[in-house]
């Protein structure tokens, strides 16, 4: 731990904090629960992200800055396991306007390619930029000096720049897990510049794909006219802020490889997948879909191609069950509600008309499962369905490919999802193009046994010699060597 700079030892007034690493998200890196008897307590969150991290918060004497989930409620800093936990304060109204407003129906919609339409309301943008300043101001007084800073996600845009005037000694790093526009697209934002130059605060911006990086120059180029070199924006000098080099990159994400694999080589979980191929009555084929019920996912698009296979007779409902989980998303936004609307409606069409008494065409899962219950569902389908309009990586698609172990199954992956940049052997597709999806499909579904195991096991290969743990060591290793250089400039 990082001992507090004495007034001495330093030219400012600056309170530092005791953190050498501090993650910065939206979320806290725990979820609250509570017992049969009302007792309440905390679990560290599933995710990806907790899994990479936490070595490195165990190393580092580290800290997570977020909200803790409940609005109105403030909680003084705990720790849990090997971390510290900060939670910010958000009002029931911040959530209103920072998070469903400004975060998810302007910012998402806009960065996935305007799927559906966003909206621009300068009260959202108002409460965005508060709750920003909030998230800055616990992180400042958290970190050491020369801390190393990671920011994640587009919740929080405007943190590094912030973070950057308040502690110019510290090391900050921005991910950005979601897609990064077209120019043509982000400069509907009113707020463009400001979010560009929040992000410029950042000595690393770290982005899922080559075009992320790329079209995020280019608008830093259009709207603020700074020099950029190769990768590297030229930040000039800001009254008494010194000039510097900020950098955007590609880091995609990956997953926890051995967690799932470990799991896809229980005999318990193994014969839980065998259960559910025997309770959809054990059909030569059974097609997965797993995704948030979200408009950028294409399971409307899915579901109309698989549809349209059974009305052709390419499948039919004796051979073939597709299995669509759609978790709960976002359910006090109008827009999801109708989509949840849509597709149990065009699930509803299509079994009504195509179900016999023995088999269902889609058996539909509007709920979110354990990782457990996952990887089953992983190991009973023939062929996993991705067909996102517009999506940072995708990690379900890693997933299946990590837990499909002896190299069998087929994956089916949109061109427009990021994990496509490196699984190449999937069979990939324009799921605007229903007819061309309708054909991937059949291609998965017939692929020849010698065929899909080669395609499978490069696959595989890939996975799980870039696992999450190594994404997170290559963005924090390109983070503090391109430090060094603005630290000797």
């Amino acid at each position: 731990m990082s001992e507090a700079t004495t007034a001495a030892d330093s030219d400012t007034d600056t309170d530092y904090g005791d953190f050498d690493f501090i993650v910065v998200s939206n979320r806290l890196a725990v979820d609250r629960v509570t017992d049969d008897e009302g007792n309440s307590s905390w679990r560290r969150s599933p995710g990806g992200l907790v899994t990479a991290l936490a070595p490195v918060m165990a190393k580092t004497d580290g800290a997570w800055v977020g909200w803790h989930g409940a609005p109105d409620e403030t909680l003084d800093p705990f720790d849990e396991g090997n971390m510290r936990l900060v939670p910010v304060p958000l009002s029931e109204d911040e959530v209103e306007l920072y998070y469903e407003g400004f975060s998810n129906a302007t910012l998402w919609p806009l960065y996935h390619d305007v799927i559906a339409p966003p909206e621009f309301h300068r009260t959202w943008w108002d409460a965005y930029r508060r709750v920003n300043e909030r998230f800055a101001k616990a992180t400042a007084a958290s970190a050491a000096h020369g801390a190393t800073v990671w920011v994640q996600d587009y919740q929080l845009q405007l943190v590094p720049k912030l973070l950057r005037k308040a502690r110019p000694d510290l090391v900050i790093g921005f991910f950005n897990h979601i897609p990064f526009p077209p120019l043509e697209i982000f400069a509907q934002l009113p707020w463009r510049r400001q979010v560009i130059e929040g992000l410029l605060g950042a000595d690393l911006i770290g982005f899922q794909r080559p075009s992320d990086a790329s079209n995020f120059l280019r608008c830093v180029r259009r709207f603020l006219g700074h020099t950029i070199r190769q990768q590297q924006v030229q930040v000039p000098a800001d009254g008494n802020a010194p000039a510097y080099v900020s950098r955007a990159e590609a880091f995609p994400i990956s997953i926890d490889v051995n967690a799932i694999t470990e799991l896809a080589k229980r005999q318990d979980i193994i014969e839980r997948s065998r259960e559910i191929r025997r309770e959809l009555g054990n059909p030569k084929h059974v097609l997965l879909g797993v995704d948030r019920l979200d408009y950028t996912k294409g399971i409307g698009h899915r579901l109309k191609a698989y549809g349209e296979l059974l009305e052709d007779g390419s499948i039919t409902v004796e051979d073939a069950a597709l299995i669509q989980v759609a978790s709960p998303s976002r359910e006090r936004v109008e827009q999801y509600r109708l989509l949840r609307e849509e597709i149990e409606g065009a699930v509803g069409r299509i079994n009504g008309t195509y179900d016999t008494m023995k088999n269902t065409a889609i058996r539909y899962l509007h709920h979110s499962y354990p990782v457990e219950e996952m990887v089953a569902l992983y190991l009973a389908a023939d062929v996993m369905l991705v067909t996102a309009l517009r999506d940072g990586m995708n990690l379900v698609a890693k997933e299946y490919v990590a837990a499909r172990t002896e190299n069998r199954g087929a994956l089916v992956l949109s061109e427009f999802a990021g994990a496509a940049d490196t699984l190449r052997q999937a069979v990939l597709v324009n799921p605007h193009d229903i007819d061309g999806l309708k054909s991937a499909m059949v291609t998965a579904l017939n692929m020849p046994p010698a065929e899909g195991v080669r395609r499978m096991r490069i696959m595989r290969r890939q996975v799980l010699q870039n696992d999450v743990e190594r994404w997170s060591q290559a963005f924090l290793t390109a983070l503090r060597n391109g430090s060094a250089v603005n630290n000797d400039a």
